[in-house]
């Protein structure tokens, strides 16, 4: 292993949803080792369990495959990995898919890996039984509270069973709810050969990995100082460079839009972030306060220093629960006196609602109005009048088809409302489920992740 060795890490997805761009772009603009995608946040893990409810066959980042149908053949020529959390809920379903689509690329000789263990919806029972309390980490309430309510849960995972994979010749690895870092953290342990003990190596492969998990927010996307940004429309997602010694630079290829300067990258490593002194992952404990970082040069931010500690013996749970149903619209309000008349508008909502037999107490109303600062509330003052707001008003309950009276109460305030009503050319809201987020921590000792490659 040369002393000097570099290996350069990308992230093209920051979340399910994130621009189709940010892949090809990497593969095309530049040099990248490995790529990863991050596309399971809290609340995706339970929608893709409701998709494969419905449907066995789903449950999984469809947006995985089609990035894969315009990317795999140029990371196959320039021998770029690729590791993503698309799994899900169903990694055979994805693993089918991804064959299938190596197949259709008319590719040979790709090795696909996936990794399971995080889902533990099918042994919450066992679990619980066995003396595994997965009390609420914010609230200390008791499982038993939601149990009936359980909608989805997974382990976040670590990188072990990634690097497993690798060292069989994986050329995608393919997890379900592993730590948005470990994705990094992974190539890096594999690549230089660290291991649980390299404490310190890790620690800085999870900065890395916390740094980049969400794509172009370290490279000037979401940015406070939004104006020195260079070219949005062609901003370039984030490229590090790790070294053997843990030390790495944050980029991005040349000639993109964008900006990777001391703030841009400290505005990310403030993002999501708790006790500094103390950020668990499930492959290190990290201090966030050892990390050196400074200016190496135009859009090169070098990371040194940092320090940690062994892992946890727990795991982090994300379980997701059923709390009920939510229904939301929207109205534009324009004219003279705007403000009185959406809060009259708002009263006649609820009223007519009553008036149908459906009363929504107070504490389960929604209303607000947009173009009154309301994101802002008490700390911007105004005393000019709007001649146009956007009305957003709601309500949750128990029962959808009581809730969508709401939704049919809108349209008719054009015509049966104050004067100025309009904007209701998106159609009539419907209830929908509400999720809840229950954190939890669990022993390792009762996850056992497993890992397999075959060759397409």
């Amino acid at each position: 292993m040369g002393k000097n060795k570099i290996i350069r890490i990308a992230n093209a997805q920051g979340f399910w949803g994130d621009s189709i761009l940010g892949p090809i772009r990497l593969v095309e603009e530049g040099p990248v080792d490995y790529i990863t995608f991050d596309y399971l946040a809290e609340i995706t893990m339970s929608i893709m369990q409701k998709q494969k409810l419905h449907r066995p066959d789903a449950g999984f980042a469809r947006d995985f495959i089609q990035m894969l149908e315009k990317i795999l053949p140029a990371c196959k020529k320039k021998g770029i990995k690729i590791i993503a959390n698309a799994g899900g809920v169903n990694l055979k379903g994805c693993l089918q898919e991804t064959k299938k689509v190596i197949r259709e690329l008319g590719l040979a000789g790709v090795k696909v890996g996936i990794v399971e263990g995080d889902d533990i919806m099918d042994r919450l029972d066992e679990l619980i039984a066995g003396g595994e309390a997965l009390d609420n980490m914010d609230s200390g309430a008791a499982i038993s509270d939601i149990r009936g309510a359980i909608t989805s849960a997974n382990v976040y995972i670590g990188a072990d069973s990634i690097v497993n994979a690798l060292k069989e010749g994986a050329d995608i690895v393919i997890t379900g709810r592993a730590s948005d870092p470990s994705l990094v953290v992974a190539p890096l342990m594999y690549e230089f050969g660290w291991t649980a003990n390299d404490h310190d190596k890790l620690a800085a492969a999870t900065v890395m990995g916390h740094i980049i998990e969400c794509g172009a927010q370290c490279t000037g996307g979401n940015y406070t100082d939004w104006r020195e940004v260079k070219d949005y429309a062609r901003i370039g997602y984030p490229v590090c460079e790790a070294s053997n010694d843990g030390s790495f630079v944050v980029t991005k290829h040349d000639n993109t839009g964008g900006l990777v300067t001391v703030d841009t990258v400290t505005s990310q490593l403030l993002y999501e972030l708790g006790d500094p002194g103390c950020y668990i992952s499930p492959d290190c404990v990290v201090d966030f306060t050892t990390i050196n970082i400074s200016q190496e040069g135009e859009d090169r931010v070098a990371i040194t220093g940092v320090k940690g500690s062994k892992a946890t013996p727990t795991y982090k749970v994300s379980i997701s629960h059923s709390k009920g149903y939510k229904i939301l619209g929207t109205l534009c309000v324009t004219g003279p006196d705007a403000i009185e008349k959406a809060m009259l508008l708002k009263d006649i909502v609820f009223e007519r609602m009553a008036m149908q037999s459906v009363d929504v107490a107070e504490e389960d109303r929604f209303f607000e109005l947009f173009g009154t600062n309301v994101l802002y509330k008490g700390m911007v003052e105004s005393n000019q009048q709007p001649a146009e707001i956007m009305l957003r008003i709601g309500a949750k309950g128990t029962d959808p088809k009581q809730l969508d009276i709401l939704g049919k109460e809108l349209a008719p305030l054009v015509t049966s409302g104050p004067p100025g009503i309009t904007g209701f050319a998106s159609g009539r809201p419907r209830a929908t489920e509400i999720i809840g987020y229950w954190p939890a921590l669990i022993s390792k000792k009762q996850i056992v992740t497993t890992h397999f490659v075959e060759e397409v």
